[in-house]
């Protein structure tokens, strides 16, 4: 039996994994109940998680969401997993970051200076992720399928065909999908992304 992880993005938890019970009846359904948003904590975190359930079962699919993608590829878990499904990737956390710290009027001299700033808009900078991000940039070699809004707010087209290019990577995109896909017609629509790009042995 194969089991099929799936890692929440900001804000969600891992009781969102129930969705996708229904689309892969024939595995096990788990969601990681991440504790850390540090990328290097979150990714030993689902690391350990995934090496765990390796021994547990013949193949493991994994559906990551927004961030978590993003925790996913800092988890060395490449050599585990044989198919992933990628729903509104962060790819590009660099420019993610520096276009919000633009955008709060924060300088990067600034930001070294202090190690972390605190925004207006609720989120906090940090000296050591941006350093982080940029020492260790997102690799990915397993058979993805990404699905993308085209009204995503918060990651850019131009990123996202660039990592799909980069990972060979089948790139999917929603005509007035959102960042979080949530309505039903969005939640149809990744439903049935995800019926259509099942591989053999998936389902």
């Amino acid at each position: 039996m194969n089991a099929v992880i799936y890692i929440h993005g900001k804000g969600g938890n891992a009781a969102e994994a129930d969705h996708y019970k229904n689309l892969f009846r024939d595995c096990d359904v788990i969601g990681i109940d991440y504790q850390s948003s540090l990328p290097w904590e979150a990714g030993k975190e689902i690391h350990n998680f995934v090496k765990e359930m390796q021994s547990e079962y013949d193949g493991i699919i994994l559906i990551a969401n927004s961030i978590g993608a993003f925790f996913a590829m800092n988890a060395d878990i490449e050599k585990d997993i044989f198919h992933a499904y990628f729903i509104s990737p962060v790819t590009d956390m660099e420019k993610l970051i520096t276009g919000m710290m633009a955008a709060a009027g924060v300088t990067e001299t600034q930001l070294q200076e202090k190690g972390i700033i605190h925004t207006a808009f609720g989120e906090d900078h940090s000296w050591e992720y941006l350093c982080f991000v940029r020492e260790h940039p997102v690799k990915w070699n397993v058979p993805t399928d990404i699905l993308y809004g085209s009204e995503d707010k918060l990651i850019s087209f131009d990123s996202i065909t660039a990592f799909a290019q980069a990972c060979k990577s089948n790139l999917t995109v929603m005509n007035g999908g959102e960042h979080w896909f949530h309505t039903p017609e969005q939640m149809q629509f990744l439903d049935d992304w995800i019926k259509n790009n099942t591989v053999k042995g998936e389902i």
